[in-house]
Order: C-alpha cells, then structure tokens, then sequence
C-alpha cells in the first residue's frame, strides 16, 4: 500500500474505524446471495475505498439500524433535496483533534471529513419509523486531491452495501401517505456522474453541509440544539457566531412560512447546485439561490440561452401570473430526457415541489 491510500488507511486506524462494529457475513447469506451484494470474509478489503461499507465501522450493532457510533455526527439540511420521494439520514466523519471552521457563507472541512449519506424508504411512509428498505449510501472523502464521492449499494437482507462504481437501477415499492401502491424505477448515480450535481468551479464539492442550510435546530440524543451551535460545543467548529450571524435557510415543507420564502427555498436545494455563478449551468444566466433578488436571474421575462425542446414551446423562465406557461414550471413538470430538471437524480415528478412553484408563480404581479 502506498501514497494516499496508505495515508487514508493510517487516518483510519487512528479513528478506530478500520475494523467493523459489523459482524462479518455468514457462510449461510454469502449462500443465499449474490456475490456482489454480499461478501465473504475473506474478500474483505485491505485498501481505500472498501469494497464494503462495513469495513469503515461507521455504524453500530446491526448495519440496517444506521446507528452511528460515537465518533460519528448527525446532521440535517433545512430543505432536502427531492431523490424519487426517498428519506435520508445523513452523518459527519471529521478527522480526530480537528474541527471544521466556517469561511465566509461556507463551511470549511478538514482534510479526512468524510460525508455519510444513506437513502431509503419505509414500507409505509404512514408510517416512517416502521419497517424500511435502504438503497444507497454515499461516501464524499475530502482526500489530498480533493472530494471525492464512493456510491455503495445495500443487499436485499440489508446486512452491508457494496461499492458501485457503475451505480445500479432498483425497482422500488412502497405506500405512499395518501394509502396508494407506488412504483419507482430508483436510479444510484455512477461516480462520475456525482459531479454533474456536486459540481463547484468544475471542482467536485459537497452540497448539503454549507452554512446556510445548517443554522437551525436539531434533535440530537441529548436535545435540541442549532447545528453548528452544537458543533461549537463538542470542539468540532470554530469560527459560529450564533443564528443570528450567519445565514439560514428554511424548511419549504413548512407551510408557516412566508410563500416567497418557501420557493426560492425549494429552488436553492433543487436547482442552485448547477444555476449559479460556481456551477455547470452559470453561462444560462438564471441563479436560483435563496437570497437572489434580481427578477431576471430569476427567470422573470427571461428567454432561455438554449433550451430546445425543453422549453416546451414557451417563451420565457417565469411568466408572472402564469405558471403553466413558465419553462422553469415545465421543466420540473417533466421526467422526459432533455426537458426534466434536474437532468438527473430523480426519475419521478415532485408533485408538491411543483404544486408550491406554480402557486409562486401564479402569485407574482
């Protein structure tokens, strides 16, 4: 071993994750399963990245709970991102004796931070705590070169996940909060294609864990606290200054906040990952984050630079008054290739995404 994956692999050892708080699989599921979704013992890693997510002991006891072990923090973005109606639980690995420190309106993460995001559905999303299904889990490693992001996908017995560069396709049902069957056609992104979203100065880079989206409260084990206030007092951040000094974003769900708010909330989680000044889709001219106030970056009476058939024979970004005329609503409107935005990470229309941005547009004046 050599270079950065010995580097890696030390900094691990260090942490104590190497070995896992997994039991390794039985000679009875490697039977019954597929190679590639259940490994045996012996094929156990010895480099970086690991073949199989438990080799880096993330989680404790069964690897279905996602119960992380001590070194491990629980964190939460304001808004979610829309992934086919998915549930995410999402953790922070920060190197030992070092701390993330804030740098202007972004977070700063040491080298060795390792973002743990896992994706799944309840049976019954009547019923959320009860039985469930997780489909993926992604790594994004702040190593020496830079991000870099490791899909792994879990086994239909839920006992590990094994890393997919290529990504995979998943069939996945479950009962929706209205008490109807629901069928999705679920996508896991290859590596490569991690970039087309966590894409920052053509800079692979991590979206979820920017201060914005992290000034708020959340329920820890021991109560609820604001992240990065809760940061601050485990010595893991330095540099927070309270709510009041950095800026926040809010929950869109929340139907208590102002309409105006809700939507450009809505399009910052979902679409300023590409429309803005750092982002892939910079030269289109339109820049949904939170805090933009020019109506024409936001598409108010705005042609698009090149839509093609994804303009759907409309004229302008946003029509004031007139959502079902607005590209920007059939854009999000839309599964077809070439006209569905975002172009990736969802195979499925966000019915309520596109409920709250119509009632937005229809509003404006």
């Amino acid at each position: 071993m050599s270079g950065l994956a010995e580097r890696i692999f030390t900094f691990f050892l260090l942490l104590g994750l190497v070995a896992s708080c997994t039991p390794q699989a039985s000679e009875q599921e490697v039977a019954s399963n597929p190679v590639e979704e259940v490994l045996a013992p012996e094929e156990a890693d010895g480099k970086f990245p690991y073949r199989r997510l438990s080799t880096y002991g993330f989680f404790t006891g069964e690897m279905a709970s996602l119960s992380p072990n001590a070194s491990i923090l629980p964190y939460q973005p304001a808004s979610s991102l829309f992934t086919d109606y998915a549930l995410k639980s999402r953790f922070v690995s920060l190197p030992e004796g070092s701390k993330a420190s804030l740098a202007g309106e972004e977070l700063d993460l040491p080298q060795g931070t390792i973002l743990i995001k896992n994706f799944y559905y309840p049976t019954d999303f009547r019923n959320p705590e009860g039985e469930r299904r997780i489909i993926e889990t992604r790594l994004m490693v702040h190593e020496e070169t830079g991000w870099q992001a490791y899909p792994y996908v879990w086994n239909a017995s839920q006992t590990d996940a094994v890393l997919k560069v290529v990504g995979a396709e998943k069939e996945v049902r479950f009962i929706d909060n209205a008490g109807k069957e629901q069928v999705i056609n679920y996508l896991v992104p290859n590596k490569n294609q991690c970039k087309s979203c966590h894409n920052k100065n053509e800079s692979l880079a991590p979206l979820g864990v920017q201060i914005r989206y992290l000034n708020h409260e959340f329920t820890f084990e021991d109560g609820s606290e604001n992240q990065l206030a809760h940061w601050t007092k485990l010595g893991k951040l330095e540099g927070f200054l309270g709510k009041a000094a950095h800026p926040s974003l809010i929950n869109y769900e929340d139907q208590s906040q102002a309409l105006n708010d809700r939507a450009m909330a809505y399009l910052d989680i979902n679409c300023s990952h590409c429309h803005r000044a750092e982002g892939p889709a910079s030269t289109s001219g339109l820049f949904l984050t939170y805090g933009q106030k020019d109506p024409m970056k936001l598409g108010v009476f705005k042609t698009p630079v090149a839509a093609g058939k994804g303009s759907g024979k409309h004229t302008y970004d946003i029509v004031p008054g007139q959502a079902d005329a607005s590209i920007l609503l059939h854009r999000m409107n839309s599964t077809e290739m070439g006209v569905a935005m975002p172009e990736i990470g969802r195979t499925s229309i966000h019915s309520e995404g596109v409920a709250l941005i119509r009632e937005w547009i229809n509003q404006m004046h």
